[in-house]
This record gives C-alpha cells, sequence and structure tokens, in this order.
C-alpha cells in the first residue's frame, strides 16, 4: 500500500518548511514596503515654477515653495496653481507607492490589492 504523500512526515516537513520560508519573505517584503512608504516624499513645481509643493506619504502638504514671480500673480491664479500642483504631487505619490508595492509584496495578494486601494482612495480626492 502507498503511504499518502500528505501523511508522510518527511515531505510534511518539507512542506511546513516551505511554507515558513514564504512567510518569512512576505514579512521582510511586507517591511520593505512598510519602510519604504513611510519614506515616501513627492516633490512637484507647475511648468511655470511658478510653485512647487511636497507632499509627505499620508498625501499631506508638508513643503511649498513660491517662485519669483508670485508678487506678480494675482491671488486667484496663485492659488489655482497651487491647488492644481498638489493634485498632481497626490497623483504622483499614488503612482510611486504602486510602484513600491509591486516591488515588494507584488500586486497579486488580496493585502496588496487592499493597500494599493486604500493609497489610491487616500490621494485621489482633489484639495
Amino acid at each position: 500500500m502507498d503511504e499518502d504523500p500528505v501523511l508522510e512526515p518527511g515531505a510534511a516537513l518539507d512542506r511546513l518548511a516551505a511554507w515558513q520560508g514564504k512567510i518569512d519573505r512576505l514579512a521582510a517584503d511586507t517591511a520593505t514596503m512598510s519602510d519604504r512608504l513611510a519614506e515616501l516624499r513627492v516633490t512637484v513645481a507647475d511648468e511655470t515654477r511658478l510653485v512647487e509643493v511636497t507632499v509627505d506619504a499620508q498625501g499631506a502638504l508638508v513643503g511649498v515653495r513660491f517662485g519669483r514671480q508670485t508678487p506678480q500673480t494675482e491671488p486667484g491664479r496663485l492659488a489655482e496653481v497651487l491647488m492644481s500642483t498638489i493634485r498632481q504631487a497626490r497623483r504622483q505619490l499614488a503612482a510611486r507607492a504602486q510602484e513600491i508595492l509591486a516591488a515588494t509584496i507584488g500586486t497579486d495578494s488580496p493585502a496588496a490589492r487592499a493597500i494599493a486601494a486604500e493609497v489610491v482612495e487616500r490621494n485621489r480626492w482633489a484639495p
């Protein structure tokens, strides 16, 4: 009578070791992803260099620089350019976060898809 490979102790130990290796790799990849996402910042300037903004990993505005032509710019136009540049930075942030996810934990798992959806959702709204 042939032994069932599921019940054979040596094969079961090999499968457990392989499974543990996969879990260890996933944990390391997840830690790397988390570190890289936490450090993520994106800086974007509008095409005229009137405004440059920096957003952090959460999409929060952490820096603004105004160009030399700012004093001659109508306040409404300046506000429009600022808000547009923030939106552009957040879109770039979401794209960079997707790249980090793909490079670390991949995009196939339900966890990766959930994290990607959260990043996109957090950064898609227009301020």
